[in-house]
């Protein structure tokens, strides 16, 4: 299966502010991939690179195997579904306009589907963009990037600021046009993040912290609490994956962000005896966001 988005030691600066630091990451063909990070951890600076808004200070980006600053408007853009989260609208077109006015850039412009986007979105034809609320803003951005059937969906923070009614909807419409589809995806919405996707990276400070399918992930992150015997023993030799450590004299919890069932709780009986309680929990994708980011500021 080969990469329809990838980065190779990509850099940039914004004068002395650097915001991707070597970035390395490949998003598969037909995944749909979440990037998750703090905010200014370079997300949205990623994916202007990669569609040709800025232009990276070092290293490369390719999408459909091609360098992002050579797409062209025929051959690639045609292909790719848009949308951000400050999408700039003509306001004066009313909703029908904008998507007849649309449709001969895009030589698969399904009208069909794009009239079914429109009832599903419940999106009024004759009213004006600007009149529009964002959360239907939003809707008519996704229905008009969704009616020709792009190969490749790009959505920048496309859930900030709307309801959880309006996120349903959105969702749902991107999965049943989209199918077979790569859908790049970044997004501090994590419980919606984690109800579809299949693929997931962590930016931080510039780099890719890790990039994995989400199954993966959520299987190797554990919350584990240690009811202590006696008191509990010094941090010297304890595994370095085991990620916010906090202890008090009778209880010690952390992540381990390697868990191995087998190695994990011989490394608990190691640390702590035998006569030790332990808890194992599974976690969200939010809380594993959570974790990672304080362990990054403390390790800064």
């Amino acid at each position: 299966m080969s990469d329809t988005l990838r980065t190779i030691g990509l850099k940039k600066r914004f004068g002395r502010t650097r915001v991707l630091d070597g970035l390395d990451m490949a998003v598969p063909e037909g995944a749909i991939y979440g990037l998750v990070g703090p905010n200014g951890a370079g997300k949205s600076t990623t994916i202007k690179i990669l569609m040709n808004i800025y232009r990276a200070s070092r290293g490369r980006a390719e999408v459909f195997g091609r360098d992002s600053r050579k797409i062209s408007p025929r051959r690639d853009l045609t292909r790719i579904g848009y949308v951000s989260e400050n999408q700039e609208f003509p306001e004066w077109m009313t909703v029908g306009y904008f998507m007849a006015y649309l449709k001969p850039f895009y030589p698969a412009w399904d009208d069909e589907r794009a009239e079914e986007l429109l009832r599903q979105f419940e999106l009024p034809r004759d009213r004006k963009l600007m009149h529009l609320s964002h959360g239907m803003r939003m809707k008519a951005a996704l229905a008009s990037s969704l009616a020709y059937r792009p190969q490749l969906i790009v959505l920048d923070e496309p859930f900030t600021g709307l309801d959880s009614l309006v996120r349903d909807e959105l969702i749902e419409g991107l999965l049943e046009s989209a199918e077979g589809a790569t859908i790049f995806i970044s997004s501090h919405d994590l419980a919606e993040i984690e109800s579809f996707a299949s693929h997931v990276g962590y930016l931080d400070r510039g780099r890719l912290q890790f990039s994995e399918e989400m199954s993966s992930l959520i299987q190797r992150f554990r919350e584990i609490e240690v009811t202590l015997e006696g008191p509990a023993p010094r941090a010297n030799g304890w595994p370095a994956t085991w990620l916010n450590v906090e202890q008090s004299p009778a209880l010690v919890r952390f992540v381990d962000a390697q868990f191995d069932a087998e190695k994990s709780t011989a490394d608990v009986r190691r640390v702590f005896g035998e006569g030790s309680a332990v808890a194992v929990r599974p976690m969200p994708l939010r809380q594993i966001f959570v974790t990672l980011a304080r362990a990054g500021r403390k390790a800064a």
